[in-house]
Formats: structure tokens, sequence, C-alpha cells
């Protein structure tokens, strides 16, 4: 059985104006995801600013949102590093606070082979008893799971269940899902693809603009799953220029000047990212008026 299928929010931390989470605004932004509609909470990923946090730190972050949560929606933990070992901790420590799955994203810099890819999945996989995502964005991490890499290492790990993918490359995601015979979990990583994942057999998004959107994002994937395929490409559409916004600087830096303009605290993100510049803010602004977000 899939972690979730839908829409899985991307969540954003919340900052206070030093920079320190706003665990206050972090539990109304998880209620009010869970009222409207989202189908899983994912923290500390890309979004979550985790790679400007502490460990500690990021666990303790997990630790509260599995508390906020309560059981409601499955609570995804990033859990990926550059090393094996902190992957390791950092996997072993979201499952002791109660993780229902992990998010693990590929080592970044170092550029591992494939080889080293397997290896470390199979590090990770064989150290916890919660299901596992693997996470490929190699825009981000410099390098890519080819799609044989994906269907070894899913074949050998158990809890290894599925795959956010955001290389862009549908037809590595039809490969991947062909060379698992349809049964990897699939989940869209980049919010304009969420469609065309789906139509391959996916499972879902793991989204951005879920945090804007919750309710219409998880409209966008249930109703494709459910038949209605029509409507649910009318909402790719219709939400469109919102995602190209959300995306024309470093994600999280317009996301969380979205959010900010709805009510969710500050808009602050940490160093070395920066606030959004402002005619592209004006810009992100403008493109939610026009659907209705504000």
């Amino acid at each position: 059985m899939a972690i979730f299928t839908g829409a899985g929010v991307a969540l954003i931390t919340p900052m206070k104006e030093d920079l320190s989470v706003d665990y206050d605004q972090l539990e109304r932004v998880i209620d009010d995801q869970i009222k409207n509609g989202t189908d899983s909470i994912i923290i500390c990923g890309t979004t979550g600013e985790a790679s400007t946090m502490s460990h500690k730190e990021q666990i303790e972050v997990v630790a509260a949102c599995v508390s906020c949560v309560n059981k409601r929606v499955p609570v995804i933990a990033g859990a990926g590093a550059n090393c094996t070992d902190e992957a390791l901790y950092l996997a072993k420590e979201s499952e002791r606070v109660g993780s229902d799955g992990l998010l693990v994203v590929t080592p970044y810099y170092n550029k591992a082979t494939q080889a080293g890819l397997v290896e470390y999945y199979e590090s990770i996989g064989n150290s916890v008893n919660i299901p596992i995502l693997m996470y490929n964005i190699p825009g981000r991490t410099g390098v890519n799971i080819q799609a044989d890499t994906t269907a070894k290492i899913f074949k050998s790990v158990e809890n290894i269940v599925g795959m956010k993918e955001a290389s862009g490359n549908l037809s590595q995601v039809a490969d991947a899902l062909y060379l698992t015979d349809g049964e990897i979990d699939m989940y869209s990583g980049n919010d304009d693809q969420i469609l065309p994942i789906l139509s391959l057999g996916g499972k879902g998004v793991i989204s951005v603009l879920s945090n804007i959107a919750p309710q219409e994002t998880h409209d966008l994937v249930m109703k494709f799953l459910n038949g209605d395929v029509k409507g649910s490409q009318e909402l790719q559409m219709k939400y469109m220029d919102v995602i190209h916004k959300l995306f024309c600087e470093v994600n999280p830096i317009p996301v969380k000047r979205a959010m900010a303009e709805l009510g969710y605290g500050a808009n602050a993100v940490r160093r070395p990212l920066t606030e959004m510049e402002e005619d592209h803010a004006q810009e992100l602004i403008e493109a939610m008026k026009k659907v209705g977000i504000l």
C-alpha cells in the first residue's frame, strides 16, 4: 500500500523575523493544510529549508509536526544528506519521533555513481522499518537516478516503496514504471507535470503549489484518478502561471512570500537564501489573484 495517494504538501517551515522556527505558525499551517484536503505532510524537505537546519533542529521540527498531525494524515520526513552516516542518523531519528515515512534525496555535491546510489539507499532502507521514497532532483544534487538503478533499488530493498521524481524527464519516469512493472509508487516532484505523471501510472504529487492551493492540488490528482481527466486537465492548466511564478526564483523563496501574503507568518528565509525580488513578488501576487488564491 502506498504511503499516500493524492497531493502531499512539500511544507514550508515558517520562520520568525529572527529566523528561528515559528512553531505556532507551523501548527496553524499544518491544521489548515489538513482541513483543506492535503493527503500527506512532507516536512523538512527542500521547501522546508532543512539544509539550513542543524540535525537536532531538524528532528525537533519533525517531532513537532508529528505531534500536531496526530495521525490525521501520513507524515513523511526529509532524511537525505551528502554523507551516508548523516542520512542514516536523520532516518533513524525521524522514525524514532514517529514519522510514517521518509523522503530521502540522493547525495548532493559528491555526485555518487549509480553503484554508490544503490549502496546509499540500501544502507538507509535496511536501517529503518518505515517506508521510504527516493527523491530524484538532479538539478539540485548533480546526480540522476537512472531508471534501471531505480528498479534495482526498488527490487532489492523491501521498504523502499516509491520515488519523488523531479528530473523533468518523462521518458525516464515511464522507463522506471516499466522496469518495476508499474509497482513503484511514483510521485511528481514538479507541479507542472502532475497530470503527465499521473497518466503514466503515478500515485500523486509532492507539491509546492499545495502550500497555497491545497484543496485544488488534491482535486487535480483525485479527479484524474476518479476518471475525470478533463477536470484534472483544467486544474493543471488553471494553475500553470502560478506554478511558473512559484519557481521564478529558487524554491522556497517565492512560496515563502506567497504564504506571507496569505497571512502565514513572516516573509523570512534562512541564508544564503534571500527574500524575493519585489518585481517578481508582484507578478506572483497578481497570478495568485487571477486564480482566486488571494
